[in-house]
């Protein structure tokens, strides 16, 4: 038994029994339904994406090996800020070395390894080793401060960590050493840290030498035959449901959650997500500014190169507009990945007419509501009108719903799509029953995307996954007679107005539409008497100027009364993840305090 099955099994038994298939008949080549067969409009908030295709039974490093074997030159990944690129068997041979040496200082199946660290070639190198070895890499944010990393690597017990030098101003290495003083005995790969007592090497990356630490080149310099024969031979050993990646959720509600997911999970999504934007039979390129840490960037970038053979183009350590738009150009990309703040930092880039769109035509927004009016722009401003929508979470490995590349364009500008290939959905109320089409409730899904579990943690790891595996996302949606979902806002987001229920996605998408907003953020603030009240705040486009009577007054023409914003700020930009996400919860602490509303307790 793996180290890593001894710390999941003990809960996997009460939190994984799966209940006996579903006896119903099925319908439609996309997507069937668990409705009466013959009846072509849904009746009740339950789909399931159907697919010709089994799922695939393999792990990232075969995966790879195969994806080198069929087309060895063909280029890889590309670093475009960095000048790096590589074919197929250049990265192969350099993933399998690093792997080599990894072994060759003591790391085995199922142990713990970190890297922290921006979009960099020596990530992609990790993740790939770490996967040929059977470790389990530990994504880490690259903007957690001392107390967030501390916390990450005593929560999983990582016994390694591979760390850029510094990134956006923090120096990586002082906090590290803040952590582990006894850095400074300079025992490089045998570290006694009497705050994190699993812990015993830290790699650094870059040529640098830092004390107590190695550095990546050496780790790679380690390896031999006899470790490079052990690789190959490892990987008809590792199974696909082996646990391979641990993501912290965010932690906004309470300490970080280490999110446990497994070569099937992932290996699935980015292959079938793959295969919604055709990559499985056209020549792809996509270009990643998404953040290698996140989902996003691991799954659906980096794996895309061994699920599909498609080469991964990075435009810079971190996002940068006018990089991606170069890199997009210059190296001919097919597909654009992004938020849509990105997008929309993109649609206003002062140069943004001058760059060529013409090699795109498809591309993945993702990561929060899409703004309809945004999704319209990039599909005729940005040559991608078979860009998809895709919907998911940590969680879920991450896509669980997205649109089809031919979907109707008002499905694709105003929904999530349809469930992924072999994934179940529904909404439920209050009571756990499923509600009819049409009616908002909770969205759950079910399938081979739901995480094996929050590490070491099967109490919070219950409230999320039922006993039948059904994973309750905390998105209040709605699912139409066509199979079709929309997220219309978080159950945490939600704002309750003199008991009325306000989800700020509604009014944010009204205001989206106003000529003068580049962006906006609707979010519940205190008030003595409704409970909450509603306000706006809103980033304007370059140049321009208004008011928040205006606003108001625009409102009051597009809404119902008890959804106008009370109080309108304007903003310069919005506090965000180094995924782009917007965080709301930071705007509302904010705004609280603008408003002077400190003293008032929503009742």
């Amino acid at each position: 038994m793996s180290a890593a099955s001894q710390h999941i099994k003990p809960f996997l038994k009460t939190l994984f029994r799966r209940t006996l298939m579903n006896r119903f008949h099925w319908k439609s080549s996309k997507y069937r339904y668990c409705s009466n067969a013959g009846v072509e409009k849904l009746k009740w908030s339950y789909v399931h994406g159907n697919d010709s295709q089994p799922l695939l039974g393999i792990t990232i490093g075969k995966a790879l090996q195969n994806t080198v074997e069929r087309n060895p030159t063909k280029e890889a990944v590309v670093f475009y800020d960095d000048g790096i690129r590589k074919t197929n068997e250049q990265l192969f041979e350099e993933v399998d070395q690093f792997a080599a040496g990894l072994a060759n200082i003591g790391l085995k199946r199922g142990d713990r390894i970190g890297i922290w660290g921006p979009n960099r070639y020596e990530w992609i190198i990790t993740q790939y080793a770490s996967a040929r070895l059977g470790l389990i890499l530990v994504n880490i944010n690259p903007q957690y401060k001392q107390n967030e990393l501390e916390y990450a690597l005593r929560k999983v017990g990582c016994k390694a960590l591979v760390s850029a030098i510094s990134h956006q101003n923090q120096d990586y290495y002082e906090m590290l050493f803040n952590i582990i003083p006894e850095l400074a005995a300079d025992h490089p790969n045998d570290i006694k840290s009497h705050l994190l007592p699993e812990f015993k090497t830290l790699i650094m990356m870059g040529e640098s030498k830092y004390r107590g630490a190695l550095r990546f080149s050496e780790i790679s310099e380690a390896g031999g035959n006899k470790e490079r024969d052990y690789i190959l031979d490892l990987q008809n050993k590792l199974q696909f449901d082996d646990p391979i990646n641990i993501q912290f959720t965010s932690g906004t509600t309470g300490s970080p959650k280490g999110v446990t997911l497994s070569h099937h999970n992932i290996t699935n999504n980015s292959h079938t997500v793959g295969v919604r934007l055709d990559y499985h039979q056209r020549e792809s390129r996509i270009c990643c500014p998404v953040p290698l840490y996140h989902c996003f960037g691991m799954v659906l970038g980096s794996l895309s190169l061994c699920m599909h053979g498609a080469c991964v183009v990075f435009p810079a350590a971190s996002f940068k507009p006018e990089l991606t738009l170069q890199a997009v150009q210059d190296e001919k990309c097919t597909s654009l990945y992004g938020v849509p703040t990105m997008f929309i930092d993109m649609l206003n880039h002062p140069d943004f007419h001058n760059y060529n769109f013409s090699s795109l035509y498809t591309g993945v927004m993702a990561g929060s509501p899409c703004p309809i009016e945004v999704m319209k722009a990039v599909n005729t401003k940005m040559n991608m009108p078979e860009v998809i929508v895709c919907y998911g979470l940590t969680e879920t490995s991450p896509v669980t719903f997205s649109s089809f590349r031919d979907s109707p364009i008002e499905k694709r500008v105003s929904t999530i799509g349809l469930p992924g290939s072999h994934v179940e959905a529904k909404v439920i109320n209050e009571n756990g029953d499923i509600v009819k089409t049409g009616v908002s409730g909770e969205l759950c899904t079910r399938g081979y995307t739901t995480m094996l579990c929050y590490w070491e943690d099967p109490d919070k790891t219950a409230e999320v996954v039922s006993q039948s595996r059904w994973f309750r996302t905390g998105d209040i949606a709605v699912i139409d007679d066509e199979g079709y979902c929309k997220i219309v806002g978080r159950i945490k987001d939600m704002i309750i107005r003199g008991g009325e229920n306000v989800y700020p996605t509604e009014i944010e998408q009204i205001l989206y539409q106003h000529p003068k907003v580049k962006d906006v953020q609707v979010v519940g603030v205190p008030d003595q008497r409704l409970g909450e009240e509603i306000c706006a705040c809103i980033e304007l486009k370059s140049g321009v100027t208004s008011t928040a009577d205006e606003i108001i007054q625009y409102c009051r023409q597009k809404l119902a009364r008890f959804k106008v914003p009370k109080y309108v700020e304007f903003v310069d930009h919005y506090p965000l993840t180094v995924t782009g996400k917007v965080m709301k919860f930071k705007i509302r602490e904010d705004m609280v305090q603008k408003l002077g509303l400190q003293h008032i307790h929503p009742h």
